[in-house]
């Protein structure tokens, strides 16, 4: 496999065939007698019974020991897939979704997410750390067992470069964060507000791509989701995850879920190298859910330009009159 990228988009692309896994009847491959066999990256918590464990991806995109053997090819650019590829088993037990987790799972799940950040963004090679969460068939979901993956890449993947460049442009035509400016705008006018916890907010963006797009938000600024800020309560966050994930559940059969976080600061070549002096104060972490409504979307007949029959002050508006509680 390599990774090959595009002169023109500067998207980067993995080719290749991966490994074969076959499918047989085994257990479930995340069956805690399984789990608890293969190696453990993180255990929490790490006394008594577990219940979030991450694990190597057992067909991974990226391996920490390759080597990133950048190449020119003519005019292309290409490199080996150098990064690290986890699962994230958010809970021991086969037959229950984030969604179905209480608060406090889904806290440590969140913890979780952030610690292995954290903890990949030590690695100076890798320029951006990134957490998903495919559920569904529609979505691409290898496993039907609750999980989530974590990736590093020595790339920034372009949807984050677009939004580090809008960021850093809206911050230096007004000092502000636009991030910021919209959760304020939201809240003052409500219509694209689906749910608030504490100082956290699920919207509706007002260019939705998708029906139903969601995007989880902190009201106060800070560009880490890996470093809560001081007297933020990440319990609210897990509180209105889950009330957002169980209303999306009752009108989406899939979704994809993307932590957006800053990129890794301690990469100072390439595309960042000496980029985002305003980094800290331009760039707000976020969630963003897509959930799969269509099985034949023309959200993406043509790419980039999406198409979305339902308004976002409509779908808030719905997402709202559902009661996540049953």
């Amino acid at each position: 496999m390599e990774i090959r990228r595009d002169p023109v988009s500067q998207s980067w692309v993995v080719s290749g065939q991966r490994e074969r896994v076959e499918e047989s009847e085994a257990p479930c491959p995340f069956d805690p007698s399984i789990v608890e066999e293969t190696k453990s990256i993180l255990t929490w918590p790490p006394e008594g019974t577990w219940q979030v464990r991450v694990i190597p991806h057992p067909n991974p995109l990226y391996r920490v020991e390759n080597d990133p053997g950048r190449l020119a090819e003519g005019i292309y650019d290409k490199m080996g897939p150098l990064g690290a590829h986890e699962v994230v088993v958010e809970t021991r037990q086969h037959d229950r979704r984030l969604a179905q987790l209480n608060d406090d799972e889904i806290d440590r799940v969140l913890w979780v997410w952030g610690s292995r950040i954290a903890d990949l963004k030590k690695d100076s090679r890798f320029k951006y750390v990134s957490v998903f969460k495919n559920q569904g068939g529609l979505a691409g979901e290898e496993w039907t067992h609750a999980h989530s993956e974590v990736t590093a890449t020595i790339f920034v993947p372009r949807r984050i470069k677009y939004e580090l460049s809008a960021a850093h442009e809206w911050y230096k035509d007004r000092e502000r964060c636009v991030f910021c400016d919209i959760v304020r705008q939201e809240e003052k006018q409500g219509k694209r507000i689906v749910d608030v916890q504490g100082d956290y907010y699920a919207l509706c963006p007002y260019a939705s791509r998708v029906p139903y797009e969601i995007w989880v938000m902190h009201r106060r600024h800070n560009h880490l989701f890996e470093q809560a800020r001081p007297g933020s309560n990440r319990r609210h966050l897990a509180a209105l995850l889950g009330r957002v994930l169980r209303r999306l559940e009752k009108v989406a059969p899939a979704y994809h879920l993307v932590v957006h976080t800053a990129p890794n600061t301690r990469s100072k070549k390439g595309e960042l190298a000496g980029y985002w002096k305003t980094l800290a104060d331009d760039y707000h972490w976020h969630i963003e859910i897509m959930p799969i409504v269509e099985k034949r979307s023309k959200s993406y007949s043509i790419k980039e330009v999406y198409f979305n029959g339902i308004l976002p002050e409509q779908a808030a508006e719905q997402l709202r009159a559902i009661d996540p509680n049953t």
